[in-house]
């Protein structure tokens, strides 16, 4: 039998225990994910080398190496985290580290991206107050000129188009090339008139006219193609690059093409007699529309030298609209010296900007037909 005395003893023992004090050997620390030492430090990747990004498709980016051979494979490459939200486009020049020998299954990464000579965006629609115009989408990097293909017929020219493409050469500081197709089916008359005050270089194409002259302009250069679909471009580049294969469409009954280019492609030219750098263009999809919403609106009226000039005498802020009376643009095309149509396509722009009209700033595409080319 337990004494009360024991059993205050064994009661004391008990609390004793409790009362115990932890130091640190009791205490066991797990360190957690974000305890991993960290370093702003990135690796120089002194030994990548450089690579020309000629096509992009899903997360996988085709280069070439610079003095490969024509036959030489291409470079798969996927581009490295640490270059965080910088988007890597056609056009781009990239330092590409791991495999690049271009064997079946080697992928590179790419860790570097150099500066861009030029950029060209576009964005799917002019008002920057919608989700589509605040989209801005890059399309080629590095672009030397613009070649902008317009059918003469079968679609009918577009002037409306042609502006804008002019517009956005200009913002970003691309050479424009006009290129008009089925020279055998229309006259240029109409369209050469229209930009008559801007002497902008162009070219006819016929289906069994030689491309020398074309070719000339190409050589040494890398040159975007822009155009409608239909107007013929994928039949150029074929003719231009016979190896290239590019998909060939047929034009509907109303006059609209079809898209048969479905994303841009850097192709290299063959060699011409007298050119050191053959250059390379740039195949892109066919577009129904080309957004200047990343264009602001002092910059929108350099894409029309021919009315820079007529500017001088409006006043202070000028909006350039219509309706401001004391704006000298319309004096200026009243003096003959611009195209009264020049105009009207510069404050179709300006108002599509303001979510006025239609955002493509010509007719509706189920009635092509372009007042220039018919006036």
């Amino acid at each position: 039998m337990v004494s009360d005395g024991d059993r205050e003893e064994l009661r004391g023992q008990v609390l004793a225990t409790r009362r115990r004090e932890y130091d640190e050997d009791d205490v066991r620390v797990r360190p957690g994910k974000s305890s991993r030492p960290r370093t702003r430090t990135r690796p120089r990747h002194a030994d990548a080398v450089e690579g020309f990004v000629t096509a992009v498709d899903r997360g996988r980016y085709t280069c070439v190496l610079p003095g490969a051979a024509d036959d030489a494979p291409a470079v798969t490459a996927m581009r490295a985290r640490e270059l965080g939200r910088k988007s890597v486009v056609v056009g781009d020049r990239v330092g590409l580290v791991g495999d690049t020998s271009g064997a079946p299954g080697a992928l590179a990464r790419i860790v570097r991206i150099a500066d861009r000579s030029s950029v060209l965006r576009r964005t799917a629609e002019d008002d920057a107050t919608t989700a589509e115009g605040r989209l801005e989408r890059v399309v080629v990097a590095n672009a030397d000129q613009l070649v902008i293909v317009s059918a003469l017929a079968d679609p009918p020219p577009r002037t409306g188009f042609i502006d804008r493409c002019l517009v956005a050469a200009y913002d970003a500081d691309v050479e424009p090339l006009l290129c008009l197709t089925k020279a055998d089916l229309a006259g240029p008359e109409a369209v050469l008139g229209y930009y008559a005050e801007l002497e902008l270089p162009y070219v006819l194409i016929r289906p069994d006219s030689a491309l020398d002259a074309l070719r000339s302009l190409l050589a040494g250069r890398i040159s975007v193609l822009v155009g409608h679909s239909g107007v013929g471009k994928s039949t150029l580049v074929n003719r231009l690059v016979p190896d290239a294969a590019r998909a060939v469409g047929r034009v509907s009954a109303i006059g609209r093409g079809r898209h048969t280019s479905t994303s841009a492609v850097a192709l290299r030219l063959p060699p011409v007699a007298g050119a050191d750098d053959e250059g390379w263009i740039i195949d892109t999809p066919g577009v129904r529309s080309f957004g200047l919403a990343h264009v602001s609106a002092d910059s929108l009226l350099h894409g029309f030298p021919d009315l820079v000039e007529g500017t001088v005498d409006c006043p202070a802020n000028c909006p350039h609209t219509a309706e401001e009376p004391a704006c000298g643009l319309d004096a200026w095309v009243a003096a003959g010296r611009a195209d009264p149509r020049r105009l009207a396509s510069y404050r179709r722009l300006l108002a599509s900007r303001a979510g006025e009209g239609d955002p493509r700033g010509e007719p509706d595409p189920r009635n092509p037909g372009d007042p220039p080319a018919g006036a």
